[in-house]
C-alpha cells in the first residue's frame, strides 16, 4: 500500500461576474490529496494522511475518498478549517494560486498525530506546502526518518512560494528530505527556485551523492530529464489540447509509483534493482498519465483502462 502524506484543501476556479462579484468552481484537490487518489484511480492500494477539518468541506473531502477507494484509517480529524485555494490560469493554462489557510487543518498536524504504520505500507509520499508549513512540516519529516529504514520514500518538493515565501526554508527541508527519499521527483521550475543558477545535473548529482536513486525532473511539454542512480536518459513530451495543467504533476507522481509497483519495484529494494528499460516505460506511461490530465479542468487524474499496458512498447515520437 502507498500512503500519501499532505495537504488536502479545495481549487476554486472564477467561473463568472455578477452584479455583486464571482461565482466559483470549487474542485477538490491538494497534491498528496491528488496522488492518492491517482494512485487509487491507477488500482493501487493507496492512503491519505493529513489533518483533515470537521467543517462541510472537510467532510466532503472524507467522502470523496472512500468514494474514489482510498484508504482513510489515517486521517487526522481537526476543528481547524479547510484550505481553499484561488486559482488563477495564466498562458497555456499555467495555474497561479492564491491560498487562503492559516491555521488550518492540514497545516496542523502535530508529533502526537503520526500513525504507527503496519508492513503492509510499503511505500510513503510527502509533497507540496506540508512540507514547510508548522507544525506538519516538521512532523511529516519525523514520519519519513522514521521509515525510510524500511519502506520507499518518495519526494515531489512541489513549491508554493504563495503560501510559504522563504525559499530557504523550502531548501532547507527538501534537502533534509533529500538525505532519506529514495526517489524524487521535481518539476525544472522547482529546481530553479531552490537552486537558482544551477544546471539540473548539478541537483541531481547532490541528491545521487545522498542516496537518491531515481530523480525525475519534470519540464513541461518538453517531457523530463531522468537520472536511474546516475544513468541520465531524456524522456519525450506529450502534445495535446491544454485546458489547465492542474494536477499534471500529482498525475505523473502517481502513474510513477503505479507503474514501478506494476514491475514489482515500488520498494526500497526493488528501486535498487530497477533496469534502465523498466525506467524508460515507467517514465513514458507517467507521461502519458500527466498529459491526459491536462486535456481536462482542474485535478482529474486518469484511471487505469484509460493507460497503455506497461508490456507493450514504448511510444515513438
Amino acid at each position: 500500500m502507498f500512503l500519501s502524506c499532505g495537504e488536502a484543501l479545495y481549487d476554486l476556479f472564477p467561473s463568472a461576474e455578477t452584479d455583486t462579484g464571482f461565482t466559483f468552481d470549487a474542485r477538490i484537490g491538494g497534491s498528496p490529496f491528488n496522488v492518492a487518489i491517482g494512485l487509487s484511480r491507477l488500482g493501487r492500494e493507496a492512503a491519505l494522511f493529513t489533518g483533515l477539518s470537521s467543517d462541510p468541506l472537510g467532510r466532503r473531502l472524507e467522502s470523496t475518498l472512500n468514494d474514489e477507494g482510498v484508504d482513510t484509517t489515517w486521517l487526522v480529524g481537526k476543528r481547524n478549517p479547510t484550505t481553499l485555494a484561488l486559482v488563477g490560469l495564466g498562458p497555456a493554462g499555467a495555474p497561479h494560486y492564491s491560498f487562503y489557510g492559516h491555521d488550518a487543518a492540514d497545516g496542523s498536524v502535530g508529533e502526537a498525530d503520526l500513525p504507527e504504520l503496519p508492513p503492509s505500507v510499503t511505500a510513503i509520499h510527502f509533497g507540496s506546502y506540508s512540507l514547510v508549513v508548522e507544525p506538519t512540516g516538521s512532523s511529516l519529516l519525523q514520519l519519513a526518518r522514521r521509515y525510510h529504514g524500511g519502506k520507499l520514500i518518495a519526494l515531489d518538493p512541489n513549491l508554493r512560494l504563495n503560501v510559504e515565501p522563504d525559499v530557504g526554508r523550502w531548501r532547507q527541508r527538501v534537502e533534509a528530505f533529500s538525505e532519506i527519499a529514495d526517489l524524487i521527483k521535481a518539476s525544472d521550475e522547482d529546481l530553479e527556485l531552490l537552486f537558482p543558477g544551477d544546471e539540473i545535473d548539478t541537483a541531481i548529482q547532490r541528491w545521487h551523492s545522498r542516496g537518491v536513486r531515481l530523480i525525475v525532473v519534470t519540464r513541461g511539454g518538453v517531457g523530463a530529464r531522468v537520472s536511474l542512480r546516475g544513468e541520465v536518459f531524456e524522456a519525450p513530451g506529450r502534445t495535446v489540447e491544454v485546458v489547465d495543467t492542474v494536477g499534471a504533476g500529482d498525475s505523473f507522481q502517481a502513474a510513477l509509483l503505479c507503474g514501478l509497483d506494476e514491475l514489482g519495484r515500488a520498494t526500497k529494494a526493488g528501486l535498487s534493482e530497477v533496469s534502465r528499460d523498466e525506467c524508460r516505460r515507467v517514465v513514458d506511461f507517467a507521461m502519458t498519465a500527466a498529459a491526459m490530465t491536462c486535456t481536462r479542468r482542474g485535478a482529474d487524474l486518469p484511471r487505469r483502462s484509460e493507460l497503455r499496458s506497461l508490456k507493450l512498447p514504448l511510444r515513438t515520437h
